[in-house]
């Protein structure tokens, strides 16, 4: 039998963002601040509803925070922290270092610079190709 996953709440990603902008700080003007609601319950469901493994799941809800953008402040921190809190809840690893460094890869992700395979073998391994801005 196919072990059912755990996926995060609304409420709970929205914890995260305060969480997120309390203990990383970096500019003055982050407050904690839904811009769209909708946007997490659409960003969940597309991951429930997605066909593949537990990492496919995990790429959709990091780029899907990202991208869409849900809070005013804070987008990639919470990505960063709810992606890591659904491997870990349901027996993934997460093998992203906690390091300022990874802020260049998830602005890559937020511009769409980088494929679902390279984030999926990023969050499973740790390596990626370094972001560069397309001239």
């Amino acid at each position: 039998m196919e072990k059912r996953l755990k996926y995060p709440t609304a409420d709970r990603i929205i914890e995260y963002n305060v969480l997120a902008l309390t203990i990383i700080k970096v500019k003055k003007a982050d407050r904690p601040k839904v811009l769209s609601s909708g946007r997490l319950d659409h960003i969940i469901k597309e991951c429930e509803i997605l066909e593949g493994d537990l990492y496919d799941k995990a790429v959709c809800l990091l780029k899907g925070i990202i991208q869409l953008h849900p809070f005013a402040s804070g987008n990639r921190r919470t990505a960063f922290i709810v992606t890591k809190e659904f491997l870990n809840q349901n027996g993934g690893k997460f093998n992203i270092e906690d390091d300022p460094k990874q802020a260049k890869v998830m602005l890559g992700i937020r511009e769409k610079y980088y494929m679902d395979e390279e984030i999926k073998e990023w969050i499973k391994h740790g390596k990626i190709k370094p972001f560069k801005r397309f001239e």
